[in-house]
Order: structure tokens, then C-alpha cells, then sequence
């Protein structure tokens, strides 16, 4: 006989996205059962398939659940001294079955590792159990968007004759070959190049002996104006909005937050054309930019030894180079769903970028509304950045998102508690000024930003 799952809700993913619905949801409807299903052995997500040198690109406090502060350590030594701490993997790892453990403590949240779900059944990977969901589990996707993760699919060209690894397999490599050959444009590419040339943790190669295979230069956030300051974060805005407002075109726009230095790219000759817009310290930037040789002729097709075929041509390497993959959809661009839908509810951003503080959002809403249409009406879905036309939109989006949600008061109480939300101004904060400021020129430039992004982006006039 089919077991039935006894819980009203199924959270499909114990990565960021379900745990941060999942934490919200229980701490704030005492009455709710939730039922966790994951295909990995734990909580976490994708960080426990990551590559061991990972850490945060943006600072802990933006990652995690609305309940439990990830970090809020600010540096004091190091190229980052007085910006906050990035966790590594370990970190966030043992901070997920932290708050597992917490949230399992309540008696109303279970984990079902090595699982999968087919349709309303779950079932186990190693015995092939099958668990019923019954009819009144509402099913929670927070899978929709899971980024991938080089380690666990293969890479998206053949290889024929090349000595080819995931990132992630970089630190158990044991010999020096005379080449090391970096593929993808993104926060993988920029890790593994930062890990090879680092003396100290990692390889301390040369610059000079990486190739730096980029299908596509991308523009990116400088992790200085990232911070869990309001006085910081709101500024940046407050400047990113009035430069939208002025401006001609998306590529003139990023070059005035180049100069007006939020935006950073890796090569001042090439103007890039992906905007994912991670964070990136200015000392990683310099190191970047000591990699000469890189190769702008699309993704690669083939890697043979000694040679890469790549989609406008060809080029020669070392025969006994290594190939590091890591060229890996880890910002995923599906379609727009209503994030509460008839048979599912589908975890998404809300606001611009910033996952974990959706997730939670959504958890919030989902404990304190009744209405499925109000709560779409007070969360619409946003999606990540790819291109500039990509990033503009997510901006508008996420700003009427804001406006929306934040029209509520205890909603708007609720964000400004959470460390999760990053333009949140705290109920404890002392007011300051240079506060004040950062929220009139918000204010006075939002709406004129926000009208031109929509119109250089495609959006619907408001």
C-alpha cells in the first residue's frame, strides 16, 4: 500500500529558494506542515554540488532565511577590509542544517533526502518508495529557476582529445600542465581565474598561462556599493535611477554607471552585452584584467587536443592543456509564471534580483493571505538579468514589485526586519543625514529612472 504524506504543504527543493519559503512560511502560520523533498542528501541546494573554493559573490546578509542572519561580520584585513564577509561553502552549508534542525525542532517541517517528485507522488532514489501527496498538499516549486552546477552536467561542447574537468575538480588536479584553458563568461570563470593566480589559496600560476574563452564579456556590479548599508545601498540606487532617467540608450546608461562606479567590466575596450551583473571587487578585477589572452569567437564547439573549435572559429593551444569547464546556466531566464498558480506555486524573484529575500516574501504572503489573487496581485514574478534589454526590465519589474508589497504595512514591517532584504532600512537604525539624502534623490529620481528603463527595456508604461 502507498504511504500518504501527512503535511499541507510539499516544498519541492531545500535549496535557497525552498528553505527560505519553508522558514518563512512555519514561523509565521503556527498551524502550517510542510514536507521538504530534495534529490540531494540534505539542505542547501546547488552549494553542496559547488566547487570547494566558491563563496558569496555579495555580502552573507543578502543570502539565507528571513529568520537567522547569515554573517554581519564586516572585514578588518584583506582586499575587502570594511565591506562585509562573503561565506564560503562550509559556511553556508552548516548554516542550512542549522536551521533545518530548528525548523525540524517545531514538529512541523520534514526533510525527505534522496527524493524525487513524479507528479503528486514522491519517491525515494535509493528504494523507489512511493509516497502519495494527497489532494489538499499544495506543491511548492522551488526548482523552477535552480541554477546548474558544472560538476553535475556535461559540458555543452564534445570533446574530442582535450584533458577537460569541472571547475570544481580544479584543487584535486595534481599536475601543472603548461595551459590552463577557462570557459564561460560568468562568476565561475571570474572564481576559477582568481583561484589559479592566488598564491596563497590557490594555484599561484602566472596570468599568462590562461586562456580566457568569453562568448561574451559581461558588465558588473562593484560589491563596494553592494552593502548592507542603507545609507550605501539606497545611494547607489538613488544614482543608478537618475542616470536611468537621463539616459539615451542601455549601452550609454552602463557606461555612466561605469564612471559613476557601480558598474565595472573586465575589458575597457569591449563593451560587454551580459548583464546577470554579479558583484566583483575591484581587487578582483585588476586580477582579472592581468589575462591576456582571451578568445572572443563565441562558445566553444569541440576541444580537441591542442585545439578549440568555437562557433566563428578556430584556435591552437598548448597539447597538454587543461580545459576548466565552467560554462553552467547557474541564472536561469524561464518564462514568467504567477508565482501562485492553480496547481502550483512557483518560486521566482520579486524584486530585482536577491532570491532569498523572494522566497521568503513569498512564504510571508503565503502565511497571511487568504487570496491567492491578492497575493499575485502583492508579489508578481521578475526574472534575473541576461542582457542589458534583460536587466532594464528586471529593474522595472522589481520596482513595481516593491511598490506593490510595500503598500502593505505589515508587509512593509516585515521586510524592513529582514537582513535578507537589501534596501530595507532598520526599525533600530539612528537615522542619519546622509539617509535622509540617499531617500530624497530615491524619491525624486525613481519615477523618471524607472520611466525610461521601461521604455528602452519594452516594458508596459505603468
Amino acid at each position: 500500500m502507498t504511504r500518504t504524506i501527512e503535511a499541507d504543504y510539499l516544498v519541492v527543493g531545500a535549496g535557497a529558494m525552498g528553505m527560505g519559503f519553508t522558514d518563512a512560511l512555519v514561523e509565521h502560520d503556527p498551524d502550517a506542515r510542510v514536507v521538504m523533498v530534495d534529490r540531494r542528501d540534505g539542505p542547501g541546494g546547488h552549494w553542496r554540488a559547488a566547487y570547494p573554493f566558491v563563496r558569496l559573490h555579495q555580502a552573507s546578509q543578502f543570502y539565507g532565511v528571513q529568520s537567522t542572519v547569515l554573517g554581519g561580520r564586516i572585514q578588518e584585513s584583506g582586499p575587502e577590509a570594511g565591506l562585509h564577509e562573503r561565506a564560503d561553502r562550509a559556511t553556508i552549508l552548516g548554516y542550512y542544517d542549522d536551521v533545518l534542525a530548528r525548523m525540524r525542532a517545531t514538529g512541523r517541517v520534514e526533510l525527505l533526502r534522496g527524493h524525487e517528485v513524479d507528479g503528486r507522488t514522491v519517491v525515494s532514489r535509493e528504494t523507489g518508495e512511493r509516497l502519495a501527496v494527497p489532494e489538499h498538499c499544495r506543491v511548492v516549486d522551488a526548482r523552477y529557476l535552480a541554477p546548474e552546477v558544472p560538476a553535475e552536467v556535461p559540458p555543452r561542447f564534445a570533446v574530442d582529445g582535450a584533458r577537460v574537468v569541472p571547475v570544481g575538480d580544479l584543487p584535486g588536479v595534481e599536475d601543472d600542465p603548461s595551459r590552463y584553458v577557462v570557459v564561460g563568461s560568468g562568476k565561475t570563470a571570474t572564481d576559477a581565474i582568481v583561484w589559479l593566480t592566488d598564491a596563497e589559496v590557490g594555484r599561484g600560476i602566472d596570468p599568462d598561462r590562461i586562456t580566457w574563452v568569453r562568448p561574451r564579456d559581461p558588465w558588473m556590479l562593484d560589491r563596494a556599493v553592494v552593502q548592507p548599508d542603507p545609507v550605501v545601498y539606497l545611494g547607489m540606487v538613488a544614482e543608478m535611477m537618475r542616470l536611468a532617467g537621463d539616459a539615451d540608450d542601455l549601452d550609454r546608461l552602463f557606461l555612466d554607471l561605469e564612471d559613476a562606479g557601480i558598474m565595472m567590466r573586465l575589458d575597457p575596450g569591449s563593451t560587454p552585452t551580459m548583464a546577470k551583473a554579479p558583484t566583483l571587487g575591484r581587487w578582483e578585477l585588476e586580477r582579472l584584467r592581468q589575462v591576456e589572452d582571451v578568445v572572443r569567437l563565441g562558445r566553444v564547439v569541440s576541444a580537441g587536443r591542442g585545439r578549440l573549435d568555437l562557433q566563428e572559429g578556430s584556435v591552437t593551444t598548448a597539447p597538454d592543456a587543461l580545459v576548466v569547464n565552467c560554462a553552467a546556466d547557474g541564472l536561469r531566464n524561464r518564462p514568467l509564471v504567477p508565482i501562485w498558480g492553480e496547481d502550483v506555486v512557483t518560486l521566482q524573484p520579486i524584486r530585482a534580483g536577491f532570491p532569498c529575500f523572494a522566497a521568503g516574501l513569498a512564504g510571508y504572503v503565503e502565511a497571511t493571505r487568504d487570496d491567492d489573487a491578492t497575493k499575485n496581485r502583492l508579489c508578481p514574478p521578475s526574472s534575473f538579468g541576461n542582457s542589458l534589454t534583460d536587466w532594464a526590465a528586471m529593474q522595472v519589474r522589481g520596482f513595481r514589485a516593491s511598490a506593490a508589497f510595500g503598500s502593505e504595512p505589515d508587509i512593509k514591517a516585515w521586510a524592513d526586519r529582514v537582513a535578507i532584504n537589501p534596501s530595507r532600512v532598520p526599525p533600530e537604525h539612528p537615522g542619519s543625514p546622509e539617509l535622509d539624502a540617499a531617500r530624497e534623490r530615491l524619491a525624486a529620481h525613481v519615477g523618471p529612472g524607472l520611466e525610461r528603463l521601461a521604455a528602452l527595456s519594452g516594458e508596459p508604461a505603468s
